[in-house]
């Protein structure tokens, strides 16, 4: 068992080593809620590289996720049950998935039902489409897949602001909100994609359709920010959304990404703003 603030060390150094795009706003939210956030992320980032990892096989990710779902679903989340489900594959997972338990207990009790919850629909959700192998063919199937990947962090987002303060926020927009930074990673990612053999692309759509689709959802998740009144919250979720239309806009020209001092001149703006 780990004590409070040795977790809460460990908790960061491996959301850094997880996540360019969540670190940064996590890092400057207050002691609280960077704490509830980061807990939150790491329970969300655990399934989602277990349900990215190329050494399983698609029907060992849905039974991993989809006992995972129902291991989130109990009131005391049963670590012991967890370690002897991830058991055979033990040596090849990362940390963030392993420590799945660990993530769970630093969550401030207020709100960790709320973002167990959460974790276990998009568990279920994953499991799902690695049972589908990934291949979107319609729009509705893409707005599935985006809902179950990334709207539900917008979800749980929601959660989080209402329990921190009272901050209420439209739930749909804050679907909005995901899908479009993970229809910006669709577009980013689009050849890896397809040399993995999944398709996020819906049949007869082109790059174009995708932009719109991106940029659709992220002015709504421009809406969703409007209702934000608490300068933390809303620096948080200006930041990834800041970087999302500058992805955007760089992936039109013909880039590959920004660079690293593009995310950095982006961030200051947000904070000096």
């Amino acid at each position: 068992m780990r004590d409070g603030a040795k977790l809460q060390k460990e908790a960061m150094h491996i959301l850094k080593l997880t996540s360019r795009t969540f670190y940064i706003p996590i890092k400057l939210l207050k002691p609280t809620l960077k704490k509830t956030v980061a807990s939150a992320y790491l329970c969300m980032r655990a399934i989602d590289e277990i349900e990215d990892h190329e050494d399983l096989t698609n029907e060992t990710k849905s039974d991993i996720l989809r006992k995972t779902s129902d291991l989130l679903q109990n009131h005391s989340f049963d670590e012991e049950a967890y370690k002897k489900l991830l058991e055979p594959h033990y040596s090849i997972l990362p940390d963030v998935s392993k420590r799945l338990g660990d993530w769970v207990r630093f969550c401030p009790t207020g709100i960790v039902e709320k973002v167990k919850k959460s974790t276990s629909i998009m568990a279920d959700g994953m499991a799902e489409w690695a049972e589908k192998n990934w291949q979107v063919k319609t729009k509705e199937d893409l707005d599935d897949y985006t809902y179950y990947v990334a709207g539900l962090v917008g979800v749980m987002l929601s959660d989080i602001w209402e329990w921190y303060d009272g901050t209420k926020t439209d739930r749909e927009l804050a679907i909005a909100y995901g899908r479009g930074l993970q229809a910006v990673n669709v577009l980013r990612n689009q050849d890896e994609d397809a040399e993995r053999g999944v398709q996020f692309f819906p049949n007869n759509w082109t790059r174009e359709d995708m932009f719109n689709y991106a940029e659709g959802n992220l002015s709504k998740a421009d809406q969703y920010i409007k209702d934000i009144d608490t300068k933390t919250i809303l620096m948080f979720c200006k930041i990834p959304l800041a970087l999302a239309h500058r992805t955007l806009r760089a992936l039109k020209n013909g880039e590959e990404k920004i660079s690293r001092n593009e995310v950095e001149e982006t961030v200051e703006e947000i904070i000096n703003d």
